[in-house]
């Protein structure tokens, strides 16, 4: 394919916007379609980027000839539907994390996945950070090896907010959307599956219906362990912060910033094309299109992600 790409981006909010802004650094990509919940705010978001056709329903998007691809911010309860809608129209398909909040739903979609041909990824984003593809150029280059992950993800949300302290319409979830970045990411820098994983949490939120603390532990078969500690309730520093810690050196990575286990900022600008982890992830969703392949942080390649997810989540119960 060398002609334009033409995208439908699905979700006009926050994530929506990041997907947006780093689309407009790739050549040969136009994002022709927008979908959003509310038709004003919608076309207020489609004005900006210039983007002509704006709606609040995904199948009338994927009835337009000229879309090639459709990316998915929406809401985690749709990923699954909305990934296999995307698929049995022809378009190949990359979904916001996660995949799906059930673990059958995801089998679903690798199965359709494989029979369409298509092209459909997982935006596991931290496969993609500079600081992250860093840390696994050392790992393959033979000069690092985890011995454990220290990881924490923590957010001030008390009530149903997003990233922009807009109202969500939806109840976001420690295990399945936040946890699910760093079970990946374990087991991918690893470059070995998790066999044991222990979860606890605290307790259920009384109006959100959720758990606002987490903690989980995983071991991976080569012997590398990860320490997981999730919560809604910290009013301090927001975000990931994940330390990792080797046989001959300690690095913390802070989304695509890096640095020493005392520290010192590491240069990682060369990593990579863009500083951008959101750009690069979408530069290789694109990228796969064109060359026909199977992408990084594909449908086949992130389902034991969510495998570990549902077996937490059994014992959670």
């Amino acid at each position: 394919m060398s002609q334009t790409i033409r995208v439908a981006l699905a979700g006009a909010g926050a994530f929506g916007i990041k997907h947006l802004d780093g689309i407009q650094n790739i050549d040969g990509v136009q994002v022709v379609s927008l979908i959003g919940r509310e038709l004003a705010k919608t076309q207020e978001v489609a004005d900006k980027y210039g983007i002509a056709h704006v709606t609040t329903d995904l199948h009338e998007s994927l009835a337009l000839k000229e879309v090639d691809a459709v990316i998915l911010c929406t809401p985690t309860q749709m990923h699954a539907s909305q990934t296999l809608a995307c698929l049995q129209a022809g378009k190949h398909v990359q979904v916001e994390i996660p995949l799906c909040d059930v673990y059958q739903e995801g089998q679903e979609v690798l199965r359709v996945q494989q029979a369409t041909g298509l092209v459909a990824m997982v935006g596991h984003t931290r496969r993609f950070n500079p600081s992250h593809q860093w840390v696994n150029q050392k790992i393959k280059a033979g000069e690092f090896n985890i011995q454990q992950m220290d990881v924490q993800t923590y957010f001030f949300r008390r009530t149903n907010m997003n990233a922009l302290g807009q109202a969500r319409s939806w109840t976001d979830h420690l295990l399945w959307h936040h946890a699910a970045h760093t079970v990946d990411l374990f087991a991918y820098q690893c470059g070995s599956p998790i066999v044991k994983a222990h979860a606890v949490q605290g307790p259920i939120h009384p109006t959100l219906g959720i758990a606002m603390d987490m903690s989980i532990q995983l071991q991976a078969a080569n012997g590398a362990i990860c320490t997981l500690s999730l919560s809604f309730n910290n009013d301090g520093p927001l975000g990931t912060y994940f330390r990792y810690i080797g046989d001959t050196g300690t690095y913390l990575a802070r989304y695509d910033d890096l640095f020493t286990g005392k520290e010192a900022q590491i240069d990682v600008s060369q990593v990579a094309v863009s500083m951008n982890g959101i750009e690069l992830q979408d530069r290789e969703f694109f990228a796969a299109i064109r060359e026909g392949r199977e992408p990084n942080s594909s449908i086949a390649q992130v389902l034991p992600c969510y495998q570990v997810l549902h077996d937490l989540e059994q014992q959670l119960a």
